[in-house]
């Protein structure tokens, strides 16, 4: 199979990075999709300092590792987010966060996400993964009744934010690829379509598509798949696993902690949950994605030790071969 399977290292961001390396070279994994929090990749270092990027790149090569996508959800987080508060303290790094005050931990932010576009160009990376933050996410339950005129307002202030970003962006030849999860300007699928549209269908501007996060809501990830064709720039491969039957468990999670059953789902390893992934892989076939398959480890029922190469098993399973043109010649021929 042509596609390369890598592991996002954010989950592994409490290791070194050349000690996650190691793993994922021992494990059978192409490459990494490397995180920029945790000692992985600093993003302003990285700008600045050539030798500092190049000992990022050794360490790939030391153990023959590939990069075709880097990412900065943390940093993306915070360009749009309202309020900025003590979770945002928790996840951005001091040059970011600053003295606190929230419109400068957005400028900022929106900075290293330009840095991140500059950084992945100078790895001849071409994508980079994230998330965008969003100003009226707190409104998603619509009541008390939110005026379509605050949702409009939201849509705009993230196309005000993020077109300067997309600018660099274009300028770099690097595409951003947001990941469709709750808290972002897109979350599912209709709020997927009004983010393009807020944003003018830039081509620059796409998606990462983590199926997890569709099967929680009751969204198709295979339509989505589909009608979201053209837009699918990175694939993250992550499982859920919903476990909805006695009444009591929510979608939203009660406000429980992660991996408490009470909460009625959870992420869980790859191939044992509710993903189709056998339709899946066949529509990214369909559809021509030609990207890295990413697998975003998380398991809070099993050691990732155990569970990342698992997951790599049943990844390379799945990747079968689309038919190849002289197949779909013969098929469609007329039958003699």
């Amino acid at each position: 199979m042509g596609r390369s399977v890598t592991l996002f290292t954010g989950q592994w961001a409490d290791l070194p990075f050349e000690e996650v390396a190691r793993l994922a070279s021992e494990w059978g994994y192409d490459g990494l999709e490397i995180a920029c929090w945790g000692d992985h990749l600093d993003v302003w270092r990285a700008v600045e300092d050539d030798a500092y990027l190049r000992s990022r790149v050794e360490v790939l090569e030391r153990y023959g590792l590939g990069v075709w996508a880097i990412s900065n959800h943390l940093k993306g987080q915070a360009v749009c987010d309202d309020p900025i508060d003590v979770r945002h303290r928790a996840i951005l790094s001091d040059r970011v966060w600053g003295d606190g005050d929230p419109e400068g931990v957005r400028q900022r932010a929106a900075e290293e996400v330009q840095h991140t576009a500059r950084v992945a160009a100078k790895l001849g990376v071409s994508t980079v993964v994230g998330f965008t933050g969003s100003s009226i996410w707190k409104y998603v339950a619509m009541f008390p009744p939110v005026p379509a005129e605050l949702v409009d307002a939201g849509y705009q202030d993230f196309a005000d934010r993020w077109n300067p970003i997309m600018d660099v962006f274009d300028a770099e030849g690097v595409r951003f690829a947001l990941e469709v999860h709750p808290s972002e300007i897109a979350y599912d699928y209709w709020s997927t379509v009004r983010t393009l549209e807020a944003i003018g269908h830039r081509e620059g501007f796409g998606l990462n598509w983590d199926p997890s996060h569709m099967i929680w809501q009751d969204v198709d990830p295979v339509s989505f798949l589909n009608d979201f064709a053209d837009r699918i720039y990175h694939v993250d491969c992550k499982d859920t696993k919903r476990n909805l039957g006695n009444g009591r468990n929510g979608r939203l999670g009660s406000h429980l902690p992660w991996a408490d059953p009470r909460r009625g789902w959870d992420f869980v390893s790859t191939g044992r949950g509710d993903v189709p992934w056998e339709a899946c892989f066949r529509v990214l076939n369909s559809i021509g994605y030609q990207g890295p398959i990413s697998i975003e480890w998380e398991d809070a029922g099993m050691d990732r030790l155990r569970g990342a190469p698992e997951a790599l098993e049943f990844v390379r399973a799945q990747l079968f071969d689309p038919p190849d043109a002289a197949f779909d010649a013969a098929f469609s021929s007329p039958q003699t």
